[in-house]
């Protein structure tokens, strides 16, 4: 059972949330919050699997409060579920530590799958936040990127090539294609650089590639900068 904190400024909503959520058999909502100060502080009173956070929210923002629950509660996951889509929102977001981005207009069926897929460990980004999207947020970055972090070093050459290709939002299935191995290779790979680097989803590794330089916007990943 996934339990999970629903964190909406609107009464109304919270309610839609709830009943969308609590017609899976596999979910149960433990607790609301009507902004960012108090999501933080359910969060850490009811340790939820998952916590449903808006962005705009009086008091605190919902960017600020998913740095500070993420940062204080490691098994806790967030997923932005927003009225504002393919914007600097985004980007802060996910920056932040979320690892997944709905919008609310979303039907309740794609809602539900995003709880399960961020509940289960993985990364989601929703249809209309494109790779384009990313790259662009990345671009709007200053453009002198800080020397890697040590950790990279630990990378090996098939580890990098691996993160180059999901800094450009492809799939396990697609990064099979690419380099010719196996499912179960790629999710090896994944794995590995997400502890080396200690990041906790797909997202993150996104997020990494392009704040340390080693993928530049706007290249293909054989045209990424050596290192």
């Amino acid at each position: 059972m996934t339990s999970i904190l629903i964190a909406d400024d609107q009464a109304l909503v919270r309610v839609g949330l709830r009943k969308i959520l609590e017609a899976e058999p596999e979910t149960s909502v433990v607790g609301e919050a009507g902004d960012g100060e108090d999501a933080i502080a359910a969060a850490q009173r009811l340790r939820p699997d998952l916590v449903l956070m808006d962005i705009r929210m009086p008091v605190l923002d919902g960017i600020e409060a998913t740095r500070r629950i993420v940062a204080a509660q490691a098994g806790t996951r967030v997923l932005v579920l927003t009225t504002f889509g393919l914007d600097g929102y985004v980007f802060d977001a996910l920056r932040a530590g979320a690892s997944g981005f709905m919008l609310k207009d979303a039907p309740p069926e794609e809602i539900a799958a995003a709880v399960r897929i961020v509940a289960s460990g993985e990364a989601l980004l929703a249809p209309a936040v494109t790779r384009s999207v990313i790259e662009e947020f990345a671009r709007q970055r200053p453009a002198a990127a800080p020397a890697p972090p040590p950790a990279v070093a630990e990378l090996t050459p098939r580890e990098r090539e691996v993160l180059a290709l999901l800094a450009r939002g492809l799939s396990n299935p697609e990064i099979c294609e690419r380099l010719v191995i196996s499912e179960a290779t790629a999710k090896t790979h994944v794995a590995r650089i997400l502890q080396k680097l200690d990041l906790r989803d797909r997202v993150q590794a996104v997020i990494y590639a392009y704040e340390t330089g080693l993928v530049a916007p706007g290249l293909s990943p054989t045209d990424q900068p050596a290192g």
